[in-house]
């Protein structure tokens, strides 16, 4: 009777964290559907402007920006795939994770493209996209877990390609690989900050 009470707690607990993610990332998308909708429709692709735009004193507002800001429809639609699959399985490790990969995504990969980038206006949210990507490939090498190194693995042999959209001349002109760059940089530094690697044979204390 006690392991039936524990696992109906235990799938209780699931339950209410799958929930959590999906009402998490249904709230972001609808704010970034809802900005592109706006900006579309009613303000004829204003706010574009408000992007990155590299050594420019009012381009360090587009750090913040940027990741809310699309060129088209087919260009949301194309980061809502790596947010919902990407974003999602990165908020699966926990949401505290997902915070500050997402922050530290924005912020490494805004300012890298600030200072690195082409004169251009630079936008959306592939930048954060690439931050899920490199922290779920780094995770892996930090802990040392045998879930996170599978994970590690899943991602690298669905989503490998990715690497190639942080190289110039493997992207269009028109897509900002630094952007690519930058974010995966801090996908990688956030997860050499939220996770202590393990040294081959060293004990563990409690």
């Amino acid at each position: 009777m006690k392991d039936l009470v524990t696992q109906i707690k235990r799938d209780r607990r699931i339950g209410g964290e799958f929930r959590g993610v999906v009402a998490t990332m249904a709230g972001l998308l609808a704010v970034l559907w809802g900005l592109e909708a706006i900006d579309a429709l009613v303000l004829g692709g204003g706010l574009d402007r408000f992007g990155v735009a590299p050594r420019q004193l009012s381009g360090l507002l587009g750090i913040f920006a940027a990741p809310f800001l699309h060129g088209d429809w087919g260009h949301i639609a194309s980061n809502t795939v790596g947010i919902v699959v990407l974003g999602g399985l990165t908020m699966l490790v926990g949401r505290r994770e997902f915070v500050w990969v997402s922050l530290v995504g924005m912020v490494v990969g805004g300012l890298g493209t600030w200072i690195f980038g082409r004169p251009a206006i630079h936008i959306g949210a592939s930048g954060v996209v690439f931050a899920y990507f490199g922290y779920l490939l780094l995770r892996g090498w930090y802990d040392r877990r045998v879930g996170s190194i599978v994970l590690a693995t899943v991602v690298v042999w669905f989503h490998g390609s990715m690497l190639f959209g942080m190289v110039p001349g493997f992207t269009p002109p028109a897509i900002s690989w630094e952007g690519h760059l930058f974010g995966f940089i801090g996908g990688v530094l956030a997860a050499r900050m939220l996770h202590k690697r393990v040294r081959p044979g060293a004990g563990s204390a409690k």
